[in-house]
């Protein structure tokens, strides 16, 4: 999937833990943890502004776009 989920690298940088964003933003651990590992197929704008307001960013900063044919072409 050419969407980047960079929740771990925002985290990382504010020093929050799952648990405490978990609280913050009301959703379920299990929830959080699939969203930080990429696993999830797809984030409600509600869910993205919670997340956005507890760490104090841009959805830039979890989301990136990475166009699957420009990295196998350059390879």
């Amino acid at each position: 999937m050419p969407i980047i989920v960079n929740l771990d690298v925002m985290m990382a940088k504010r020093k929050i833990s799952l648990n405490e964003l978990c609280e913050r933003v009301d959703l379920t651990l299990s929830n959080l943890s699939i969203l930080k590992t990429g696993k999830a197929k797809a984030i409600r704008f509600s869910t993205l502004d919670s997340i956005c307001r507890a760490l104090d960013c841009q959805p830039g900063d979890i989301l990136e776009y990475a166009d699957d044919n420009k990295r196998t072409s350059n390879h």
